[in-house]
């Protein structure tokens, strides 16, 4: 992972974006690397005490072993990786909401009263849902549709015409408020729930609600990053090119 800029100065989500083995080691050391992609490991270390050195010797061992295959995201084109979003992490949040959500509720209303902690979950849970799905039909019927034009343009085929919200940085910058808002709305469960720990008595419904939200928060991760880190800052670049 080598770089004219000093590591600190790096971004995370830059790192991730090259490596995204990356992941797994600022996941261990609590660092958040899709909504807070953009802040540098200077920064992240100061405000969190971790020790720039190390973290980067832990960074370097990824090159020590053989890289596991995986997809070179940032080597695509940008209708395919709005394609692929759509395909794989849209279609998973839109497939898991109702399923969460049944589960939420029946564990909600069977514990509740001994684990309050559950029902605040459920409320929480249903209120991002519905965030999220108001945010899939704005990135699906108003932002990517542009970026794939903007692609299309690049590659031969027509002109651009202006878009009624100004330029791609005007969506983007509320699809990242709305990134940063679910993150924390995860966050808030995954405190709630103690890292999705479910108590020593808890049922089987109990014990696959936290697994299942587990999951949802690390699609949600790569689902972001993709977007904040890749798809986005390529866009807004393109257009600049273009326009």
């Amino acid at each position: 992972m080598t770089s004219e800029k000093n590591f600190q100065e790096r971004t995370v989500g830059e790192l991730v974006a090259e490596d995204y083995r990356a992941a797994e080691v600022f996941k261990k050391n609590g660092i958040d690397f899709c909504c807070g992609g953009k802040k540098t490991v200077g920064e992240i270390c100061m405000q969190q005490g971790l020790s720039a050195d190390s973290l980067e010797a832990e960074l370097a061992q990824l090159g020590d072993v053989a890289a596991p295959t995986r997809l070179n995201f940032g080597d695509w084109g940008l209708a395919f990786l709005s394609d692929y979003i759509v395909n794989v992490h849209h279609s998973y949040v839109l497939e898991k909401i109702p399923q969460i959500a049944q589960y939420a509720n029946k564990v909600s209303l069977a514990h509740g009263h001994a684990h309050p902690e559950t029902t605040a979950i459920a409320h929480l849970f249903e209120q991002l849902a519905e965030e999220l799905i108001t945010h899939l039909e704005k990135e699906e019927g108003i932002l990517f549709p542009y970026i794939k034009r903007l692609w299309s343009v690049q590659e031969g085929q027509g002109k651009i015409a202006p878009p009624p919200f100004g330029s791609a940085a005007n969506p983007i910058r509320v699809m990242e408020a709305e990134h940063e808002s679910a993150g924390e709305a995860m966050q808030e469960i995954r405190r709630l729930s103690g890292g999705f720990t479910p108590p020593d008595s808890a049922c089987n419904t109990y014990r696959v609600l936290y697994k299942l939200l587990e999951e949802f928060e690390a699609d949600l991760h790569q689902h972001v990053h993709l977007e904040n880190n890749i798809l986005f800052p390529k866009a807004v670049a393109l257009e600049q090119s273009l326009v």
